[in-house]
């Protein structure tokens, strides 16, 4: 019966994750309406240390040396500071949710073509279809959307977290590896809090709204994104369940349209549908190792 039932778990996590990581983004545009980007998030960090403390406190982990410090902190600092902080900021900047999924959401072709070409691994014809076919899906959802103002700085938010979520990925997979997952995280969530609140000290007024959606919608990305969803992930792994992540991820984006047209009324027209079904056609493709 156990056996059964974890074979069952492993089969359905993956979904479970896309579905939670999809509800960052519907998140964070429920908390936007309360508080600037990077002070929500100066917020939500500070919450999630406290939480990761007590969790290291509990399972007494071993921690990185100085020089694992440094590379948790710079990976942090990318995959939660740069990352983050861009969505937030495109969100806050009117980008549809289900668009602000969909750049970020391209990371698995800029990993399996561009980066991976650093690492000197070999990428395939297939991979480097994949990645002409994102681009053109991308040209599409563009198309006749204002790319000047607030909605250009958007735009350019969302590339940042594109940008970052690659490198700092392949950081950790460089650098961090070997680091004990509780107390490197505990340590990068500290160094994002800092840098989050170094930002919202420089540019923002930190006024927030504590509404009850306010408030909601903090503790669920606390415990749902933060907390549950690296745990899956970790779970994910340890089940051997990490490619159907890989290949489940590519609907995040379609994901997160939905539940944004459900609960706000977003609506995408036909040829940014079609170019959102072109991105995620790429990403399966550059998944595969033909």
């Amino acid at each position: 019966m156990n056996k059964s039932f974890e074979e069952t778990a492993a089969r359905l996590a993956p979904a479970i994750f896309v579905v939670l990581w999809s509800t960052g983004f519907i998140g964070t545009k429920y908390v936007i309406n309360n508080a600037e980007p990077l002070t929500y998030l100066v917020i939500r960090m500070a919450f999630v240390v406290m939480v990761m403390t007590v969790i290291a406190a509990v399972a007494r982990p071993k921690w990185p040396d100085r020089t694992g410090v440094f590379h948790s902190a710079v990976a942090g600092i990318l995959v939660h500071g740069f990352y983050l902080g861009g969505t937030a900021i495109a969100i806050a900047h009117s980008i549809p949710a289900g668009l602000s999924a969909l750049i970020p959401g391209l990371q698995p072709i800029l990993t399996s073509t561009i980066a991976n070409r650093w690492l000197g691994e070999r990428v395939t014809p297939l991979q480097w279809g994949g990645l002409l076919l994102g681009l053109a899906g991308v040209v599409l959802i563009l198309h006749n959307r204002p790319m000047t103002g607030d909605a250009g700085w958007g735009w350019l938010a969302s590339g940042v977290s594109l940008i970052s979520i690659t490198l700092g990925t392949l950081y950790q997979r460089r650098y961090c590896n070997q680091i004990d997952w509780r107390a490197g995280n505990l340590v990068q969530y500290v160094a994002v809090t800092i840098f989050f609140g170094i930002g919202a000290w420089l540019f923002e007024t930190n006024v927030v709204h504590w509404t009850s959606e306010f408030v909601l919608a903090i503790a669920w990305l606390v415990f749902a994104l933060s907390i549950g969803s690296i745990g899956l992930l970790y779970w994910l792994i340890r089940h051997h369940a990490a490619t159907s992540v890989a290949s489940l991820f590519y609907l995040v984006p379609a994901v997160t349209a939905l539940m944004a047209y459900i609960l706000f009324g977003e609506r995408l027209d036909p040829v940014s549908i079609a170019g959102m079904a072109a991105c995620a056609a790429a990403v399966l493709l550059v998944n595969r190792r033909a």
